[in-house]
């Protein structure tokens, strides 16, 4: 893995638009203060794609005595 390109903060504010190219194409850029590294600028990870509601509907079954607890349970938790 390639190092991490590192900015002083006055490079930083100057081409802050570069470093966010860099970034967005996936590499990691380091900000320093006085030669410290004090900030490390990262690319977020992509949105997960969702497909909505019912997209299981078909796919999974759930019995028709699923809210039914068995009597030794339902008396161990008091409900009965």
């Amino acid at each position: 893995m390639e190092a991490a390109r590192q900015y002083n903060v006055h490079e930083a504010k100057t081409h802050l638009s570069r470093i966010l190219e860099q970034v967005a194409t996936g590499q990691e850029v380091i900000i320093s203060k006085a030669g410290e590294p004090v900030a490390k600028v990262v690319p977020l990870r992509p949105k997960v794609r969702r497909t909505g509601r019912g997209s299981l509907a078909g796919r999974i079954h759930i019995a028709d005595d699923f809210d039914e607890l068995p009597d030794d349970i339902a008396d161990a938790f008091g409900v009965r």
